[in-house]
């Protein structure tokens, strides 16, 4: 289990999150500035540096395009965790996580929202690799827990690039490795997670299908693999290099998806997941569904996953995908 951020962490990220909301009540529709309609981060160390230094522990968290045309992406499956949350007109966007191996290559890289602050709470001092965010957003951004760094942040250290091969904004890429020099391990990952031995009963599942308003996720299960294999809008998920993406675990988690006080420049307004309280969940492992609870009692926590009757739930080993769905 984690020991978590410190106290003085704790209160600073919900004092934050607080202003959050009294800062996008007032959020005015802005013209596009950059590639996502959102201005960049620009943030200096007190060294004078650009570039962010981790600490010792520090996963890297990277926002991924998942637009048709970012589709498909790289890096995508060394990642540890991928967290899928609904953005802007039904779409979705993914955060995925390094702490056990870091790519040579992520991307495309999209801009941050509200809600990562509430979600990557739960790491110590975690990296955050993001291509800009709404300008009300930024000053929230700068004063959280993390260290954030867009294009802008390391400019002179070539962590960014764009690729030839597609079109801006889809062509936004990061060199892991500039940010993150060495996987901090498994111990980096603070979120609750268990794994080991499968919960018993459960219910066989070929498949499982999650819906947002314009985007849908499909897991198939491959006993040949041992694994789920991702579907995203009906066609396989796959990398940049032709492999399937097949995480170990699959975990559809049912929360609050209410609008925020921020719009995209569109005038979409920007939905804001809370991935704090309560609720039900689906784990699927080893070709089976297992309906269990999940508890996360403030931004600074894990989330638990149990049984009906309080066991803990073990995922299986090795890539877990969490999709935020809108409860009931």
């Amino acid at each position: 289990m984690r020991t978590g951020p410190s106290a003085v962490a704790a209160a600073l990220l919900t004092a934050l999150l607080a202003i959050a909301l009294a800062a996008g009540c007032t959020t005015t529709r802005e013209p596009p500035t950059n590639d996502d309609g959102r201005s960049a981060s620009q943030k200096p160390s007190p060294s004078g540096s650009t570039s962010p230094t981790a600490v010792a522990g520090s996963v890297l968290a990277v926002k991924i395009d998942n637009a048709p045309g970012a589709r498909p992406q790289t890096g995508l499956d060394s990642a540890d965790i991928v967290y899928v949350e609904q953005v802007e007109g039904g779409l979705s966007r993914l955060m995925a996580v390094y702490a056990t191996r870091v790519p040579k290559a992520v991307g495309p890289v999209r801009s941050a929202r509200e809600s990562d602050l509430e979600l990557l709470g739960q790491f110590e001092r975690p990296v955050l690799a993001f291509s800009g965010a709404q300008g009300k957003l930024l000053p929230l951004i700068d004063r959280a827990p993390l260290d954030a760094v867009t294009p802008e942040d390391a400019a002179g250290d070539g962590a960014y690039y764009r690729g030839t091969d597609r079109a801006a904004p889809h062509n936004l890429y990061l060199r892991p490795s500039r940010l993150l020099p060495s996987a901090p391990g498994s111990a980096a990952l603070t979120t609750g997670f268990r794994y080991g031995t499968a919960p018993s009963g459960g219910t066989a599942q070929a498949s499982l299908t999650v819906r947002y308003p314009a985007a849908r996720f499909s897991f198939s299960w491959s006993a040949s693999r041992s694994r789920w294999l991702v579907s995203t809008d009906g066609a396989p998920t796959v990398t940049d290099g032709g492999q399937r993406v097949a995480p170990a675990t699959v975990v559809v988690q049912y929360v609050k998806v209410r609008a925020s006080g921020f719009h995209d420049f569109l005038g979409n307004n920007t939905p804001y997941t809370e991935t704090v309280g309560s609720g039900k969940a689906r784990v699927l492992r080893d070709g089976r569904v297992h309906d269990v609870n999940w508890k996360r009692a403030t931004a600074t926590d894990g989330t638990d996953f149990t049984t009906a009757d309080g066991t803990p739930v073990a995922f299986a080993e090795g890539q877990v995908w969490v999709v935020f769905a809108q409860a009931p």
